[in-house]
């Protein structure tokens, strides 16, 4: 990498850079992720879901992704809170009168706690399901499928709460951070903009919706 570049990846703008281009990534991810979980609702007894874990489990190219993907949380993770901290140190002293409702939203205020509660929910849901069928043989060994690991995870309505409230927080992180990474990508214009934030709002709200119907549909029983 030239001095140049890396001057540039250092500054403000660099990091901004980098953070939309990791969080479009993640997207893109969440894009796969949910088509693949929303087989569950074929309804087969899982036939499909599990065929299609099993294929995204061996596949050489899909683990390749695995690890690019654990890069861009981990970048994007880091951006977020190098930005945060270059914003507080920008404004040391807080104005008299501040209006923090003026020209953003609530949740644009709140992507550093929306983002913490994200990445435990990511923990939390690792754990469950990443860990278990990656670093253990449990479901290798064929003693347990995915779909009825799901079954059990979500039999439990403290989990299925839990994973409302980690997709409500997903909902509201989506809706700015997609408008914002366009924007930072040179996509701020009279006539752009608003379609990226009903393209952004209406992905936000279908992507939340379909993941927090999987936990809701596996504790009513509605999948079998």
């Amino acid at each position: 990498m030239s001095t140049t570049s890396a001057k540039f990846l250092q500054s403000s703008l660099g990091k901004k850079l980098l953070m939309s281009l990791t969080g479009l990534f993640l997207i893109s991810f969440l894009v796969v992720h949910c088509v693949l979980n929303a087989l569950i609702f074929l309804n087969d007894g899982g036939v499909t879901f599990n065929a299609g874990a099993e294929f995204m489990a061996h596949n050489p190219l899909i683990r390749i992704v695995e690890v690019v993907l654990f890069i861009g949380i981990i970048l994007h993770i880091i951006q977020a809170a190098i930005l945060t901290r270059q914003n507080n140190k920008a404004r040391p002293v807080k104005y008299a009168v501040y209006n923090g409702k003026a020209g953003s939203t609530w949740y644009s205020r709140s992507m550093g706690l929306l983002g913490t509660l994200l990445l435990l929910f990511l923990i939390i849901h690792l754990k469950h399901f990443w860990v278990l069928s990656r670093f253990t043989d449990e479901i290798t060994s064929g003693k347990e499928t995915l779909f009825n690991e799901m079954k059990e995870v979500f039999g439990n309505l403290v989990i299925v709460i839990i994973y409302i409230l980690g997709v409500i927080s997903l909902a509201y992180h989506l809706m700015h951070g997609f408008q914002s990474a366009f924007q930072t990508l040179g996509w701020n214009h009279p006539k752009y903009t608003p379609v990226v934030k009903a393209i952004g709002f209406g992905f936000s709200i279908l992507i939340s919706l379909v993941f927090a119907a999987m936990p809701i549909a596996m504790y009513a029983g509605w999948i079998k």
